[in-house]
């Protein structure tokens, strides 16, 4: 892990260094961008309910379970529910990193446009550079 951490910084101190003076610089507060995006709100209020139908999942399986003194019928019930509830979990984090990833590459194309539009050599993630760089945060319109 410190290694990988000791080579990012390295690698991103070398491409400093081939920095020009002339060169035009801008800074992204990514964090900004993705919290602002209405399709990751949208995205987050979608989870949030499919989290609930989830949770419904085991509310049910309780429910059901309480009712029932075969343990052979008890086993059964929690092996259905416990099928049931992995296979939509797994749906519903397929769908989710999916579509978070479609918004990330919608914000950088956003961002790689933003750049071509006002000319800019680089674009940096605020948080990695510490000083400089015009600040396009508000700039970028992800949609």
């Amino acid at each position: 892990m410190k290694k990988s951490f000791y080579l990012i910084i390295l690698g991103f101190f070398l491409t400093l260094s081939y920095v020009k003076a002339e060169d035009s610089i801008a800074v992204v507060d990514l964090q900004k961008v993705v919290s602002n995006s209405n399709q990751v709100k949208q995205l987050k209020s979608e989870h949030s309910k499919k989290m609930e139908e989830l949770n419904k999942i085991i509310v049910n399986a309780r429910g059901e379970i309480a009712n029932e003194t075969d343990n052979e019928k008890i086993i059964m019930i929690e092996d259905k529910y416990t099928k049931e509830f992995n296979t939509k979990k797994e749906a519903l984090e397929r769908d989710y990193n999916n579509r978070l990833a479609s918004i990330e590459k919608n914000i950088r194309e956003e961002i790689t446009k933003k750049a071509a539009k006002d000319k800019y050599d680089y674009v940096f993630a605020k948080s990695v550079l510490l000083y400089g760089g015009k600040d396009i945060t508000n700039e970028i319109n992800v949609k």
